[in-house]
């Protein structure tokens, strides 16, 4: 399996040399060469397996570079012992949804599902194709990704990574996540802007040819940390019968999953793109339109609060399969603010339904739910709970629908405890938890409560144009 640039580039790489190399030469994203096919008696052999033994038995149609005993190794060690239920992402009924928990990582998010497994892999690229040099990681987070991936990379060998998150812009959880993380290898700062400005920021950094050779002498190059079966082993469908899904979605990587899989021959059915105020993607699926030149607000739901959607590029190309028409729009991205793809408008909407919920209605969605059913939601499941039941309203379709929960509750909680009609001004967050404990009855991520005697490590700050000096002396430290 070759993977090649969204955007053109005649260059094919292994799995490996696109993992360690998180971008293409030309600013693109990765894509596979094809989708691999999976049929029907394999779907249902994967009713009985582990979740590992399922995450191999799809790994290796991608990463046909790698042996069966690494994909095997780089599994088990990413999901063997740091995950609290043995499902890993277990469903559970919630009303008349099911409830796709996965968040039952480390870092109580859904981004520990891949990046978990991507440092595993990365370090095998590593011995795999002879590469010497450092490898320093960039991330901008809008919240949940920086810490799952401070987590999964800190202390590995022959690999730096470095944070940049929104000054203010993520929940006091999970900046506390980041900002006490340990390890030799490790960098957090915080950038004066929105999620927008540091996603463009580091684009910018790795575009920045001047700098990859001050990297270069530094011996350093950089890199980026992008990321059924329960139903039928319940009874719940027969082999084949299509599921549809609702994903809270923020920069579409999430819900892009759900598209490979379908186009893998999985019988996935609509894919739900729940956003929240910022309905930036709502917009788009519904007209073919993308215009980043609107309002952005500050949500109850930060891990969403974005106006740029990376991942949306590789949709583009799937649905397109012309690299230089997605060159042009990702030019105009840049350039104008916006770009008109409605030509893509009959296979978007064959494929996706989307909706968005304000701070409003995802409060009276946490407070309905819990009234009915005594669970939860977090604040962006709300919202893709929320988009769920508008989704079945108006347009009658019954078949089963899976919601993603993309974060534990306890991530939120004065949100949380707010749509339950709970007073925390007097609440710290640890305070918060206790309280959302009485009321929730689920337990507190051991790793969550732990924080309340952590230290903090990391206090750094920078303005949006100082994010290359920041790289920089981090590099040269």
């Amino acid at each position: 399996m070759d993977y090649f640039s969204t955007r053109g580039a005649t260059e094919r790489v292994s799995s490996a040399e696109a993992i360690l190399k998180g971008l293409a030469s030309d600013g693109g994203l990765f894509v596979p060469a094809s989708f691999p096919q999976m049929t029907l008696p394999e779907i249902e052999a994967l009713r009985d397996l582990s979740y590992e033994e399922r995450a191999v038995h799809i790994l290796r149609l991608y990463l046909t570079d790698y042996t069966e005993e690494e994909l095997k190794g780089c599994v088990s060690r990413a999901y063997g012992h740091t995950f609290d239920d043995v499902r890993r992402a277990p469903v559970r009924a919630v009303g008349d949804l099911e409830v796709l928990e996965l968040w039952h990582g480390p870092t109580s998010a859904f981004k520990d599902m891949a990046l978990q497994l991507l440092p595993q892999l990365m370090s095998t690229a590593r011995a795999k194709t002879g590469e010497q040099d450092t490898i320093l990681i960039l991330v901008a987070t809008s919240g949940d990704t920086g810490k799952a991936a401070l987590d999964g990379f800190a202390d590995a060998e022959g690999i730096r990574i470095m944070v940049f998150y929104p000054d203010g812009g993520v929940s006091p959880v999970q900046r506390l996540q980041m900002v006490t993380q340990e390890g030799a290898n490790v960098s957090v700062v915080a950038v004066r802007g929105n999620f927008d400005d540091a996603q463009r920021g580091v684009k910018e950094i790795f575009g920045d040819t001047a700098m990859a050779k001050e990297l270069a002498a530094l011996h350093t190059k950089l890199s980026s940390a992008n990321s059924i079966c329960c139903l039928l082993a319940d009874g719940k469908i027969e082999a084949g019968d299509p599921v549809n899904f609702t994903v809270p979605t923020g920069n579409f990587g999430n819900i892009l999953a759900g598209y490979y899989a379908k186009r893998m021959g999985l019988p996935v059915g609509k894919l739900v793109c729940a956003s929240n105020a910022n309905n930036v993607l709502t917009d788009f699926l519904q007209t073919g339109i993308y215009d980043r030149q609107r309002d952005f607000y500050q949500t109850m739901s930060p891990s969403m609060d974005i106006l740029v959607s990376s991942n949306l590029e590789r949709l583009l190309y799937h649905l397109a399969e012309d690299t230089r028409q997605v060159a042009a729009w990702m030019q105009e991205l840049t350039t104008v603010g916006k770009y008109n793809a409605s030509s893509l408008l009959p296979a978007l909407r064959e494929n996706f339904w989307a909706a968005f919920a304000d701070d409003r209605a995802t409060e009276e969605e946490i407070r309905a739910v819990y009234e009915r059913t005594e669970y939860t939601l977090d604040t962006h499941t709300a919202v893709a709970y929320r988009a769920a039941e508008d989704y079945r309203r108006e347009t009658g379709d019954a078949r089963p629908m899976v919601v993603l929960s993309t974060a534990s509750p306890y991530k939120f909680g004065a949100s949380v405890l707010h749509a339950l009609g709970e007073d925390t001004a007097q609440m710290d967050e640890f305070a918060q938890m206790e309280c959302l404990h009485a009321r929730s009855k689920m337990e507190i991520p051991v790793r969550l409560a732990a924080l309340r005697t952590a230290v903090v490590l990391h206090e750094g700050v920078c303005e949006k144009d100082g994010m290359h000096a920041a790289v920089l002396s981090f590099a040269e430290a």
